[in-house]
């Protein structure tokens, strides 16, 4: 899923300088296809249900706003913030839920919405927290997965692209705070 295309240098309107945004691995046009393909999913596996789409925060946002207008359902909307980064490139593997769901669970039919999966030790935790609160299921949609870096085997019913488990910036992703609002998925060379 890799191109060739590297940051030459052009301006981008202050979204990134060159020396710290490497090699596109996801373009925007196969984003966006891909976001297309998992709504058209989604509602097919949902038909006759609203499932309730939880965003992990920060990183899923962008690819929660474009995914919800992709499902041909209504569905309701929640954000969760947990962290086990911090300002680091790699995960702690401590998780703490900084911002709660504002929604009751019981009886819900839960997408938790995540912008990456690199260990899945925070997935495992969200899923078995969310389950605790009697949802009727709980599924993950995953727009990225580092390939080769699970620590725990985690089931993903939706699954965008497959990367290489380089750090990367991006369409929501961030390397502290900065390259969020990238419209395509890179390499983060610093």
């Amino acid at each position: 899923m890799s191109t060739d295309a590297r940051y030459d240098g052009t301006p981008m309107t202050g979204r990134a300088p060159a020396e710290s945004v490497g090699r596109i691995l996801v373009t925007e046009a196969q984003i966006n296809q891909r976001v297309r393909e998992l709504g058209a999913q989604i509602t097919a596996d949902y038909a006759g249900k609203k499932p309730l789409l939880v965003a992990v925060l920060r990183g899923a946002y962008m690819f929660l706003a474009d995914l919800s207008r992709e499902i041909d359902l209504p569905v309701e909307i929640d954000f969760m913030a947990v962290s086990s980064y911090g300002n680091q490139t790699a995960s702690s593997g401590v998780v703490r839920i900084l911002k709660d769901l504002d929604e009751d669970l019981e009886g819900r039919h839960v997408i938790v919405v995540e912008d990456i999966i690199d260990s899945g030790l925070t997935l495992s935790y969200l899923r078995r927290n969310l389950k605790n609160r009697a949802a009727a299921s709980v599924e993950v949609c995953a727009l990225l997965v580092r390939e080769g870096r699970q620590k725990v085997d985690e089931e993903l019913a939706y699954v965008g692209f497959e990367l290489p488990p380089d750090f990367v910036v991006g369409y929501g992703l961030d390397a502290s705070g900065q390259f969020r609002n990238l419209p395509y998925i890179a390499e983060y060379t610093q």
